[in-house]
């Protein structure tokens, strides 16, 4: 049911029957996809806390932090569209950009050169070790497509997995109504 080869730049859409609670309904924008691993950011599930909430430098920016997987929960990672402004940042695909100088970043923010909705904050990753996605892969857990800036800075979480599977259209259109149990209908 994959529509390509996972990499750098490629979202995961979770099948409508993976029950997996870290993945059901997600999508995991791969930031690394290599034969001894992969590394991503779920990109549809809002965090308890808010960044200033987290950390001392962020006070006074109530801006939302997204539950990027369940590994590394002490970790906080950000997607962004500033290379020009936030050093370091690593061009993840047509101009996503993964990481970069923290503390610069806050700084950008708290004097407005910044749009919060331009940048993406996460509390912990998804990883996969060796072999692992693939074999995911195969037992059709996942929907692979391009990761594009309408869905990593989307507004309506409810609808960025919907949407992913919208912009795939065809068969996978139907897929957005499925229930989440069959077995309930």
């Amino acid at each position: 049911m994959s529509t390509i080869t996972p990499a750098a730049g490629t979202v995961l859409i979770a099948d409508p029957f993976l029950k997996d609670p870290n993945f059901m309904r997600t999508v995991v924008f791969l930031c690394e996809h290599q034969d001894e691993g992969s590394f991503g950011f779920v990109l549809n599930r809002k965090y308890d806390y808010t960044l200033d909430q987290l950390m001392a430098s962020a006070e006074g920016m109530p801006i939302p932090v997204y539950y990027g997987g369940p590994v590394q929960m002490d970790t906080i990672h950000f997607l962004h569209q500033y290379p020009e402004l936030i050093p370091g940042g690593f061009e993840v695909t047509d101009g996503i950009f993964w990481g970069g100088e923290f503390e610069k970043a806050i700084d950008l923010l708290k004097q407005g050169k910044i749009e919060a909705n331009k940048i993406r904050f996460f509390i912990g990753y998804s990883g996969w070790g060796e072999g692992q996605l693939k074999t995911e892969l195969q037992e059709k857990s996942w929907i692979t497509s391009k990761g594009s800036r309408k869905l990593i800075f989307h507004k309506n979480l409810q609808e960025i997995w919907k949407d992913a599977l919208r912009d795939l259209g065809g068969e996978y259109e139907q897929l957005v109504n499925y229930p989440i149990d069959p077995q309930l209908n």
